[in-house]
């Protein structure tokens, strides 16, 4: 039966992506997947795994045949701490799961929409000198390789290492465990600053506090500090018209109307910037902890994201000015500035040392190319990796040096997938073809 072709479309959540399948397979039981792979493997097709779209770059690109796992979304199992759940289950249900079994995540990023799957396949990650990716939180995947096998990994297996955080080239991950946490309550601190204070007191915070966050906004010296640490108690609660003003109706409502003013009428860009950033209020609360890492993002932008050594952090953040002056075009969204301690999953950004990440964003529909390959230019030669799912300009000829597993993993990508069932142009160009 032929796929009717509204259906076939698919933009990914930044607008910047899109692609006409020639096939949606939606399947809904492990064997439909596997029966999906193998008539793939035999016929010489491919298949590409699509979650939430929330990724910039290419990578969820499928224009043969594109697999949706939005009927694989329960809960398998929770076992002590080890939570098994289908791949294709968003973030925002696992969060609510985890809550009514009295467990958490250890760490999130700032949006919840992303597939589980999508998630760690990708690198998510927060923010906190103690945490790393999401991908680091799994202790075993099941996945269909490119044969159609369906295959355990847990952490005695040999893939373990690279299939935690795969890209969607090792297979098509069914289900995941997750080590997680008891439920915690977090005190948020959030205050505008002068960047330069900031930058002054991060060498104290970053050691000091378990999650510490911040934006600068372009155009000026002012900064917005977030510090979140857990507590004992859910006692400082913000009032539901202050959480309405600051999540929805400022940070989305308004923040869109501000974002096609200045995509209408660039020349205000800078003076916005100035009042948003002089207008922050702090504020400090606590809260289950999910609700405080994610935050609603209603307002669609394009993003670049990278990850680069911590010391090099000055020397990126004294690039941005210049970069952002001689651009043609205003950039409308504060730049994001998180910290992760080092990780042992093979293609992490963070693998193996301290790191700062960096993002830089703009609003969807306004142009952005210059302002990231410039932003690139300066991250790249101090051994900067880009995020999996943001977008980037890198190669796997540049990519091989600043990963030191980087030919482990496409060894086990030889294993998995050697006749690339699950390659598209993006794989083919970060991994090779």
């Amino acid at each position: 039966m032929t796929t009717p072709r509204n259906a076939r479309r698919w933009i990914n959540w930044g607008g910047n992506q899109q692609s006409l399948a020639v096939d949606v397979l939606t399947p809904g039981t492990v064997d439909e997947v596997v029966g999906h792979v193998k008539e793939a493997s035999e016929t010489g097709r491919r298949v590409k795994v699509v979650g939430s779209g929330h990724s910039f770059t290419d990578i969820a690109v499928a224009n043969d045949q594109r697999l949706l796992l939005h009927r694989m979304t329960d809960l398998i199992a929770v076992e002590g701490p080890l939570v098994t759940v289908q791949a294709g289950m968003p973030l925002w249900k696992l969060n609510e799961i985890l809550a009514r079994h009295g467990l958490a995540m250890p760490n999130l990023g700032d949006i919840d929409a992303q597939t589980v799957a999508g998630a760690i396949s990708t690198g998510t990650h927060g923010t906190g000198d103690t945490h790393t990716t999401l991908a680091s939180c799994v202790e075993a995947v099941k996945l269909v390789t490119g044969s159609g096998d369906v295959l355990t990994v847990g952490k005695d297996h040999e893939a373990f290492p690279a299939a935690r955080l795969g890209l969607g080239a090792l297979g098509i991950l069914v289900e995941v465990t997750l080590r997680c946490v008891p439920a915690f309550t977090l005190l948020a601190d959030e205050r505008p600053m002068a960047l330069a204070d900031v930058l002054a007191g991060l060498d104290e915070w970053i050691p000091a506090n378990e999650h510490v966050e911040f934006y600068w906004y372009p155009y000026t010296d002012r900064a917005q500090l977030k510090r979140n640490n857990k507590v004992a108690e859910n006692d400082r609660p913000l009032s539901s018209f202050r959480g309405w003003m600051d999540d929805e109706f400022l940070a989305n409502t308004v923040w869109q109307g501000v974002c096609k003013l200045g995509r209408r009428v660039p020349a205000v860009v800078p003076t916005v910037q100035s009042i948003a950033a002089r207008a922050l209020t702090a504020r400090t609360y606590t809260e289950r902890s999910d609700r405080v890492f994610c935050t609603p993002r209603r307002v669609h932008f394009t993003e670049m994201e990278y990850e680069i050594p911590r010391a090099a952090l000055p020397e990126v953040l004294a690039a941005l000015p210049q970069i952002i002056d001689e651009l043609p075009f205003k950039i409308q969204f504060p730049v994001e500035v998180r910290f992760t301690g080092p990780d042992d999953v093979w293609l992490s950004h963070g693998y193996g040392r301290d790191s700062a990440y960096v993002a830089v964003h703009q609003f969807t529909g306004s142009p952005y190319e210059p302002y990231f390959r410039a932003f690139e230019a300066v991250c790249q030669p101090l051994g900067g990796r880009p995020h999996w799912g943001k977008l980037h300009y890198r190669t796997a000829e540049d990519l091989r040096p600043v990963y030191p597993k980087f030919d482990d993993f496409v060894a086990v990508r030889d294993r998995l997938d050697p006749a690339r069932v699950f390659t598209n142009e993006y794989l083919d160009r970060v991994l090779g073809a």
